[in-house]
């Protein structure tokens, strides 16, 4: 299946989303290593530095790409730190979510780590590395490092389908971030958004419009089990992404 569901690239699109692109890059590198000569100051410092980074690329891809985002339900964001349910669809969340919710981490695949400049600066943002495919014991890393977090006052993020998928789609939601939940006893923040219309995963065109992104209440773990969350927080973000999602596969 086509990503961008056939809709109609221009020449002034893909102008648009190259400017975006020449800028994206370099500005990445240099605040990757101001991330990196802070190794030795407090975690809120650097932190401080990717929400500059995060607002510069937020506004930038409104400026260059006419992409802007619309967040209804921030009311519903609690006060102390919780584990966020987020849709995956493109790069777009992994940016914008840093601008919605406070001081976070995103769970990662271990490889990441070592990448220059960006791993390493995933490494010092004590974002939750996993060995991926190692079912059991990857739970039980994202259950150790993510309570380490989480009673330190900082959110996870995770994308319980684990990887991108298009719009008008659903994948296989995946039970760890339920797991973490029902072991810490922190709620589950649900979000949905349709970015992947926008910016499609795997394309370089950035097409202009506002994206849709729902918060939902906190889902409390009290009593319930991880396949009870994960059902429970999975219904929700699908049925939101249904009201939301304009083109279908």
């Amino acid at each position: 299946m086509n990503d961008t569901l056939n809709r109609p690239v221009s020449l002034l699109l893909w102008a648009r989303s190259l400017i975006f692109w020449l800028l994206l890059a370099p500005l990445t590198l240099l605040f990757a290593i101001l991330v990196l000569l802070a190794f030795f100051l407090p975690l809120g410092v650097r932190w401080s530095i990717i929400s500059v980074w995060v607002r510069i690329v937020l506004w930038w891809l409104a400026a260059s790409c006419g992409l802007r985002h619309e967040v209804r339900g921030t009311e519903n964001i609690p006060d102390t730190a919780g584990i966020v349910f987020s849709k995956h669809q493109s790069m777009w969340e992994t940016i914008a979510l840093q601008s919605i919710f406070p001081h976070q981490v995103w769970v990662a695949k271990q490889e990441l780590k070592w990448l220059p400049f960006f791993g390493w600066g995933l490494w010092l943002m004590k974002t939750i590395f996993i060995k991926r495919g190692t079912g059991r014991a990857a739970v039980q890393q994202l259950v150790s490092q993510g309570k380490q977090r989480l009673d330190e006052g900082i959110w996870v993020v995770i994308f319980p389908e684990g990887t991108r998928v298009p719009p008008g789609t659903r994948g296989r939601y995946r039970i760890g971030g339920a797991v973490l939940a029902e072991k810490t006893g922190y709620p589950i923040v649900p979000l949905a958004h349709n970015s992947g219309e926008y910016w499609p995963r795997r394309s370089f065109i950035k097409h202009p419009g506002t994206i849709q992104v729902r918060v939902g209440a906190p889902i409390s773990t009290r009593g319930k089990t991880a396949q009870q969350l994960l059902d429970e927080a999975s219904g929700w973000i699908e049925a939101r992404m249904d009201e939301i999602t304009t083109l279908k596969s």
